[in-house]
C-alpha cells in the first residue's frame, strides 16, 4: 500500500512575551512570540513538523494561509514528495490562484515555507539525520536541483551553482568534524530588548561577555538619547573590544536612517541591521554608502531569493540574513545561500523568534559545510526565551552553537507546550 499524506494540522500557539517586554523593538513594542504551528501527517503514522514565526495577532492570518495549502498536499504520496522537494516547492508555490496573492512573498510564501520545511523535517526523521546533516550529504546536482532559478538566472545559473558546490564538496568531511567538535559562532540579542531597563541591559551584557559571545546586539531607534545612553552603557558593560550591531527594525526612512546613524556613530557599531523598509533595495545602497565603516545587513524580512538577488546585485549590504519561516521553506533559503557565496557576502542568519534558533543553525551549519565553506565574519543570532518548549532545543555553550544530533529540523514542540499556549483557550491564556 502506498503511504501518503493525510493530514496537515495547524495550530495557534502564542507566549505571552510581551509580558515582561521580552524581543521588544521599535517597531514592535509589545510582542507575543508566536506560532503558527503546523504537523504534516501521513498513513503510516509519521510525522514532520514545522512553524511560522508571528508576534501575535499575525496567527490569524497565517494560520488560515496555511490551511488554504491542505488541498494540494493531503492525498500525495509520501515518496513523491520526499523524492524530489525541488518540484513539492515549486508545485505548492506555483499554485495558479494562491500565488495571484503573492506572488512568492507575505502570507502565502510564509505558510509555503512552513509546508516545506515540515516535509524536510519528515524525510529528515526518515534518514534519521539532523536536517544539516541530511543537506550537506546531498551532491551538488541535488542541491541545485532543489531551487528554482527562474528569477535567478541573471545573477547565478544553476552552472555556476554547481560550480560554487563542487569546489566545496571536496572539504565537506573535514568541515562537518570542526562543526561536530567546535560549533558555530553565535551572537546575543538577549541584552538588547528595547523595553529592558539600564539595570538589566548592563547585567545582561556583562553575562553575555562571560558566556564567551562574539558580539551583542542593542535594538535601537525610538528615542536618539536613549540610543546613545544604552550605548554608552552597553560599552562599559563588555569591555572596548567586543562588537556591538544595532537592528533598528525598518523603524526609518533613508534620510532618517543616515542621519540617525550618523549620531550613533562615535560608539562604533558592527552593522546597522534592517535600518529601513526591507523592499527598498536603492535606499539600502545609500544607507551603506553613507555609514560606512558601519555595515549594513537585512534579510530577516526578505520575502523571496528575488530580493536578495536584487540587494547583492546593487551592492547595496554588507551582511545577508536569512530567516527559516520567512521565505518559501529551505528550498529558498538554499537559493539565497548559493547567491551570498556567489557575491562573496557572509550570511549570519537571523533567530529573535520562537523556534528560529531551533530552525536556523541547520541553514548556517549546511552554509559552512557544503557551500561557503567558512565561518570568518559569520554569526548565527541567539536569544534565550522559550528553547524549553522544544523536543530538541538549541544547545549554546562557550558563545557557540553546538551541531544537533537529534534527526529533523528542530521545530517539534512539547504536546504540554502546545496544550498550555494554544489561543485563545489554552491555561496560559483563559
Amino acid at each position: 500500500m502506498t503511504t501518503s499524506i493525510v493530514e496537515l494540522e495547524t495550530r495557534d500557539v502564542r507566549f505571552p512575551t510581551s509580558r515582561f517586554l521580552d524581543g521588544s523593538d521599535a517597531m514592535n513594542p509589545f510582542p507575543d512570540y508566536s506560532a503558527a504551528y503546523v504537523v504534516l501527517r501521513t498513513s503510516d503514522g509519521a510525522e514532520g513538523h514545522s512553524l511560522v514565526f508571528t508576534v501575535g495577532r499575525g496567527n490569524d492570518v497565517q494560520v488560515a494561509a496555511i490551511r488554504a495549502l491542505a488541498p494540494l498536499v493531503v492525498g500525495l504520496p509520501v515518496d513523491d514528495v520526499l523524492g524530489d522537494l525541488g518540484a513539492f516547492s515549486r508545485r505548492l508555490a506555483g499554485d495558479s490562484q494562491l500565488r495571484w496573492l503573492g506572488p512568492e512573498k507575505g502570507v502565502i510564501a510564509m505558510a509555503t515555507g512552513a509546508v516545506v520545511n515540515a516535509a524536510w523535517d519528515l524525510r529528515a526523521r526518515r534518514e534519521n539525520k539532523p536536517l544539516w546533516q541530511l543537506l550537506a550529504e546531498l551532491s551538488p546536482e541535488e542541491i541545485v536541483g532543489l531551487v528554482d532559478f527562474r528569477y535567478l538566472r541573471d545573477a547565478l545559473t544553476p552552472d555556476e551553482a554547481l560550480d560554487l558546490l563542487r569546489k566545496a564538496e571536496g572539504g565537506r568531511a573535514e568541515r562537518a568534524e570542526t562543526l561536530r567538535a567546535e560549533g558555530y559562532p553565535a551572537y546575543t540579542t538577549t541584552p538588547g530588548w528595547l523595553g529592558y531597563d539600564d539595570e538589566k541591559l548592563a547585567r545582561l551584557s556583562k553575562e553575555a561577555v562571560a558566556d564567551g559571545f562574539g558580539m551583542i546586539k542593542l535594538k535601537v531607534g525610538g528615542d536618539r538619547d536613549d540610543d546613545l545612553r544604552r550605548l554608552r552603557i552597553a560599552r562599559e558593560a563588555v569591555g572596548p573590544d567586543l562588537p556591538i550591531a544595532v537592528d533598528a527594525n525598518q523603524v526609518w526612512g533613508v534620510d532618517e536612517a543616515i542621519e540617525w546613524m550618523g549620531v550613533l556613530a562615535p560608539y562604533g557599531p558592527y552593522w546597522i541591521e534592517e535600518p529601513t523598509s526591507p523592499d527598498d533595495v536603492l535606499g539600502h545602497a545609500r544607507i551603506r554608502e553613507a555609514v560606512r565603516p558601519t555595515r549594513t545587513a537585512t534579510g530577516e524580512h526578505g520575502a523571496n531569493p528575488v530580493l536578495f538577488k536584487q540587494l547583492l546585485q546593487a551592492g547595496a549590504i554588507d551582511v545577508v540574513q536569512i530567516d527559516a519561516t520567512r521565505v518559501g521553506g529551505v528550498n529558498d533559503n538554499i537559493a539565497i545561500l548559493l547567491l551570498a557565496a556567489k557575491f562573496g557576502v557572509p550570511v549570519c542568519p537571523h533567530a529573535g523568534g520562537v523556534g528560529l534558533c531551533e530552525m536556523v543553525q541547520h541553514l548556517a551549519m549546511f552554509d559552512y559545510v557544503a557551500v561557503s565553506g567558512a565561518q570568518d565574519g559569520r554569526m548565527i543570532e541567539y536569544v534565550d526565551h522559550l528553547h524549553q518548549h522544544f523536543v530538541d532545543p538549541v544547545e549554546v555553550r562557550g558563545g557557540r552553537y553546538r551541531a544537533p544530533t537529534s534527526p529533523g529540523i528542530g521545530a517539534r514542540m512539547h504536546d504540554a507546550s502546545l496544550t498550555e499556549f494554544r489561543y485563545p483557550d489554552g491555561p496560559a491564556w483563559a
